[in-house]
Parts: structure tokens; C-alpha cells; sequence
């Protein structure tokens, strides 16, 4: 959980004048607690600099991977505004990602393939029930709005007897000016086992 979070991040977020943080990250702020609020990928979290701690309020979808505090905290203290590219890309298309997403930055696209192992129907549903939109890509494909300005879509390609099925995600190229590699990382392992792993 927020253990995997460096202290400096809760450090920097205690010192920030809030209503900076409020309109950068689209939250809101309990001035009496200083408390902030964000709905990330449809859920409420609450994010106490104090104690060092990030909290999903009430769950409404499977089970988050603990990186997914260090995409929350870092989109707080670093979110710009930047408009949608409307173009998607893979991390490899990113500078660096052909040599960051490799060996232990593997995107563990595996998961998908291994739940939904070729039930295309059993894909679509579950990807509709966690609020994804369909898109005309792959055999099936959703977006997700993790954030009102970070969409990723989740690609899906059946195997047959020559070749494996495959799952792939992308980002919208402003991804570039938004988050760094490894932070990109921790939101793509998020969503790989929020939708491919079972609990």
C-alpha cells in the first residue's frame, strides 16, 4: 500500500498549497483534516498527507494493485493541463519505453489472456461491468477513463491453434507529458491485474 510510496511525495503533498493541488488533480480538500478526496477509475480515495496514507473509500469494482497509490499521489501533486492527442500509442511508441518495458518492467499483459483464455463474451462483459466503452479495435477493445485526462484502452485478441490470444494496452499520446515511464508502469500493472486477475 502506501509503503511502496517514497515519504518525499507525502512530504511535498503536506507542504502544497491546496487549492494548487485541488485544481491541478480535480479533488477536494477537508481544510480541518487536511484530507483530499479524488475519484480515480470510478472509485473514491482519500489521501491523508499526515499519516502518510491513500484509501479506497468504497469499492464498486474488483481489487486494485497497491502500485495504483503511486499513480493516485503522483497525479495529485503532478497532473498538468494537457489536452487529449485522440491518438493511441504503446509504450513502446514512448521515449524510453522500447528500454524501460522490458525484463522486470514486462506489462503483464499474460494475466488477460490467461482469465479470459478466448472467451470473447466473457471479456466484453466483464470489461462493460467495470465501466469500460467499447472501441472498434482488436476482436474486442474498451477504454477506461482512469482520469478525466488519462484514458487507457484495454485491447483483446483471441488465439487459435497457430497463435496464443493476446491483450495489449494503450495510452492517448499526452500520456508522454503526464507521467513519467515508471509511474506509467505502475498504472499498467493496475490495470492488467484489475482485469486479469483473479481474486
Amino acid at each position: 500500500m502506501a509503503e511502496i510510496i517514497d515519504k518525499s511525495y507525502f512530504v511535498e503533498l503536506n507542504d502544497a498549497a491546496p487549492d494548487k493541488i485541488c485544481r491541478r488533480g480535480r479533488c477536494s480538500y477537508t481544510a480541518d483534516r487536511h484530507q483530499y478526496f479524488l475519484k480515480v477509475w470510478g472509485d473514491q480515495y482519500l489521501i491523508d498527507p499526515n499519516d502518510s496514507k491513500i484509501e479506497r473509500m468504497v469499492a464498486t469494482g474488483p481489487p486494485v494493485h497497491e502500485y495504483f497509490d503511486l499513480f493516485i499521489i503522483y497525479y495529485l501533486l503532478r497532473v498538468r493541463d494537457i489536452p487529449l492527442r485522440e491518438e493511441w500509442v504503446s509504450e513502446k511508441d514512448l521515449p524510453g519505453g522500447p528500454t524501460f518495458f522490458r525484463g522486470p518492467h514486462l506489462i503483464p499483459t499474460d494475466l488477460i489472456c490467461n482469465r479470459f483464455d478466448n472467451n470473447l463474451q466473457y471479456f466484453k462483459t466483464f470489461c462493460e461491468n467495470l465501466g469500460g466503452t467499447p472501441i472498434e479495435m482488436a476482436d474486442a477493445a474498451f477504454c477506461f477513463s482512469i482520469t478525466p485526462d488519462i484514458p487507457v484502452a484495454v485491447l483483446y485478441w483471441i488465439g487459435d491453434e497457430d497463435f496464443p490470444a493476446e491483450a495489449k494496452i494503450l495510452y492517448d499520446r499526452s500520456i508522454i507529458e503526464l507521467l513519467s515511464l515508471d509511474i506509467l508502469f505502475a498504472l499498467a500493472v493496475t490495470v492488467c491485474t484489475r482485469i486479469g486477475k483473479v481474486i
